[in-house]
């Protein structure tokens, strides 16, 4: 329940900003957002003179209150989907979304489950043997009597 509380709260703190964005696009925004149609790279990152073109109209249509839906969707319009740099969250396109996510979970949970069946298979150490002083292991009974012995003829 907390968890849900926190998600919540991160979502609305988050909305604002996305409603502004979607609102008053900037034309960085859109400039990352919508490929070059001559070299296939986003506006940023273009110098082609359709890209430049491009970008002068994106700024008479941001600064006509366009939102970024409506600036997007008239870039579709004209040159179809492969216009946008990302494909859209919906239909088959939903997959590129949705399979590196599900493939970078599954691979944590395999790496859970393989990491607890590696430490279940360590071999259970046997108990520790009682030791002499001297590193050894313990002494046959009469021969610790007779060290007893020796050790007693010296110490007086």
């Amino acid at each position: 329940m907390r968890r849900l509380a926190l998600v919540a709260a991160a979502a609305l703190a988050l909305a604002p900003a996305a409603l502004a964005s979607e609102q008053h696009p900037t034309l960085n925004e859109l400039e990352n957002e919508i490929m070059c149609p001559v070299c296939t790279v986003p506006l940023a990152q273009s110098d082609s003179p359709a890209a430049k073109r491009m970008e002068a109209i994106m700024r008479v249509q941001i600064a006509s209150g366009w939102t970024k839906s409506r600036i997007e969707n008239y870039w579709v319009a004209q040159f179809g989907e492969s216009i946008l740099a990302s494909p859209p969250k919906r239909g088959f396109d939903l997959l590129a979304w949705v399979l590196p996510l599900a493939g970078a979970a599954l691979a944590a949970a395999a790496l859970g489950v393989a990491a607890v069946r590696w430490r279940g298979r360590r071999p259970a150490e046997p108990p520790l043997a009682p030791r002499s002083l001297n590193g050894g292991g313990r002494l046959e009974p009469e021969l610790e009597r007779r060290l007893d012995e020796e050790l007693a003829r010296f110490d007086a």
